[in-house]
């Protein structure tokens, strides 16, 4: 079978397209025949090597697939069953915990292969009204943004969301803020993008670039009430902007560092004299997973996929995706 490795030190000249033998499943465990997985800005990060991992690592978080053998001891699964993955195969329920935030695809071996043998409590099920194409973008993006907005923030209808640039985190936010009853506001560096954000739903465009003091905007358009919700995605560049933007009272998700790590022109007092909470957000447990899963199939919301690679190309997938080239997300294909 086809698999993707990752050599040391990192860098996408470092991916390396092997043949392997097929993994043997033990007694607990599930063989996927693996159909598609989805980039993420944390898969971008390990390729590159700013996330250090080991040698001849097999990157890649999300996935869908259909399960084709089961060990002696599998009772949740059944060949035939079509599942998709969990980026903490094993943070169940619960708070998180350092024993449960190892990270597919980064701390152990994830789906850039055409199979893959797991415990068979790794995965989940996926929306059934869903194509496995589809389901393999929502593992990593659409659950951080659900608990962003559901899990940590509570987002009832006629609140207010603001969500940053047109990434597989913040459309999947547009999306289901929209689909809640929520008013919403989109930024990009790109009108164009920030016009096909307006056809998914968005209620306000700005434009960061050309208006770089884009929290002081958000208030202009909100009558000085800031919004309810943030789904923070710059990290350090933009930080700052958030807290200005949000309301009394209001919620701030941390997910990403797209502009970097560290933030040097934060005024605390405002943050706390705004009564802003913040809450940390990297993906979510199955039983939100799951909880997901439910919802989506009782809507008609769908993902947004502006390009698709194979396995064989990923190399240049990621490179589309360094150079910001797609909109929402970048599927790859295994067959």
């Amino acid at each position: 079978m086809r698999q993707m490795q990752l050599t040391k030190p990192g860098g996408l000249n470092n991916l390396k397209l092997v043949d392997v033998e097929p993994p043997r499943v033990k007694a607990d465990e599930i063989l996927i025949k693996v159909v598609a997985s989805s980039l993420n800005y944390h898969d971008l990060m390990v390729a590159l090597g700013q996330i250090p991992t080991e040698d001849r690592r097999v990157l890649l978080g999300d996935a869908s697939g259909e399960v084709v053998e089961t060990g002696s001891d599998v009772s949740r699964w059944q060949v035939g069953d079509k599942v998709m993955s969990a980026c903490f195969p094993r943070w169940i329920e619960g708070r998180p915990t350092k024993a449960l935030m190892s990270f597919i695809g980064d701390h152990e071996d994830g789906y850039a292969t055409e199979y893959i043998a797991l415990p068979e409590t790794a995965v989940t099920r996926m929306p059934g009204n869903w194509s496995l194409v589809e389901a393999a973008t929502l593992p990593c993006a659409c659950l951080t943004a659900w608990r962003a907005l559901v899990d940590e923030g509570d987002l009832k209808a006629g609140e207010s969301v603001l969500v940053q640039g047109s990434g597989g985190v913040s459309v999947f936010a547009l999306q289901l803020a929209k689909s809640m009853g929520a008013h919403v506001v989109a930024t990009s560096s790109s009108d164009e993008k920030l016009e096909r954000l307006r056809d998914l739903g968005a209620d306000e465009l700005i434009n960061y670039r050309s208006t770089p003091e884009w929290g002081r905007e958000v208030l202009a358009r909100t009558g000085k009430a800031g919004v309810d919700h943030v789904i923070e995605v710059g990290g350090g560049g933009t930080f700052s902007q958030s807290v200005t933007a949000a309301s009394f009272g209001g919620h701030i998700a941390l997910i990403g560092v797209l502009s970097g790590p560290s933030a040097s022109d934060i005024v605390l007092p405002r943050i706390f004299m705004k009564q802003v909470r913040t809450s940390g957000i990297a993906m979510a447990n199955h039983q939100s997973q799951n909880a997901m899963v439910d919802y989506l199939e009782k809507s008609d919301l769908r993902p947004v996929i502006s390009d698709t690679f194979d396995l064989a190309d990923l190399a240049k997938a990621f490179q589309h995706q360094k150079d910001n080239k797609h909109f929402g997300k970048i599927s790859i294909t295994m067959s």
